[in-house]
């Protein structure tokens, strides 16, 4: 029985790929920050709850050290950097709170450099099959959606720390990918039309006059309109995350969504000031 670590995993797409995990026959362990409901969780058999916040480098090493204690010299043979966080630091390059955007980064950036750092023992001593790395990014580091700047630049990190990976783990047959996923209807997108007012409310004033004129109705309107007509199933979403492991040789990065599969090939048919003109008059 192959061993999984899913990170984020109390709700939404975390909490389904590890309840698909366990009933693939997989050995699930879900990563939850600790005082969460994990009553879904423990429905479900085969998923066993580590508690761990990304955020906190002792949490992300002891969760480690629990896991590593479970599987012993089976070792870890998939690990799903899934956890993060979008409703912080939103708003324009120029008002952005600074600790915010730290906050921002430490979930979605450092958080998934911590897990790397702590769990890659593990997943080396993985055989049969050798271990796997899934690095959830966002498929708005394609079309860079105005005032997500902080969210989109921790995004951009997370497949440069793919691309490492990559890297320095090829000599020990170790595979990494980022999946890009369109807009995927979760906790996270719930309520986009009254969220997406923090983009402004957030602002200095002055900040806001400035942007508001421009950017208001995109992304107070079209945008979260986007989101709630043209969001993703995370049924879909993660099934298709899941079926990449019967692909044997994975690719730098996958987009997954309906609304976020297309991009590529337009692009590789463009060039970049056409592509992001495009993007532009489609209201991003």
């Amino acid at each position: 029985m192959p061993n999984a670590f899913v990170t984020g995993a109390v709700m939404g797409q975390g909490l389904l790929m590890a309840q698909k995990l366990a009933k693939r026959g997989w050995r699930s362990f879900a990563g939850v920050l600790p005082g969460q409901d994990v009553s879904a969780l423990k429905s479900t058999p085969g998923v066993e709850i580590i508690e761990q916040d990304v955020s906190n480098t002792a949490s992300v090493k002891a969760s480690a050290e629990k896991v590593a204690a479970a599987v012993g010299d089976e070792g870890l043979h998939l690990l799903i950097n899934n956890a993060g966080v979008a409703n912080i630091a939103q708003g324009f390059v120029e008002g952005l709170s600074l600790e915010e955007m730290e906050r921002i980064f430490q979930i979605n950036a450092f958080g998934q450099v911590r897990t790397a750092q702590f769990f890659l023992p593990q997943l080396r001593r993985a055989k049969n099959p050798t271990a796997r790395i899934i690095n959830f990014a966002s498929g708005a580091i394609l079309v860079h959606p105005v005032g997500s700047g902080a969210y989109n630049m921790s995004k951009h990190a997370v497949h440069g720390l793919t691309m490492q990976l990559r890297a320095e783990l090829a000599p020990f047959g170790i595979q990494a990918t980022t999946i890009l996923p369109g807009a995927v209807k979760t906790h996270m997108t719930a309520n986009a039309h009254q969220t997406v007012h923090a983009v402004f409310d957030k602002m200095p004033p002055a900040v806001a006059e400035v942007y508001k004129p421009h950017f208001g109705e995109r992304i107070l309107k079209t945008m979260p309109d986007m989101l709630e007509t043209a969001g993703n199933d995370p049924d879909y979403v993660t099934d298709k995350v899941l079926d990449l492991l019967a692909v044997e040789t994975w690719d730098t990065s996958y987009p997954v969504g309906k609304d976020i599969e297309p991009v590529g090939p337009i692009k590789d048919q463009m060039s970049e000031t056409a592509f992001e003109a495009m993007l532009r008059n489609l209201g991003f």
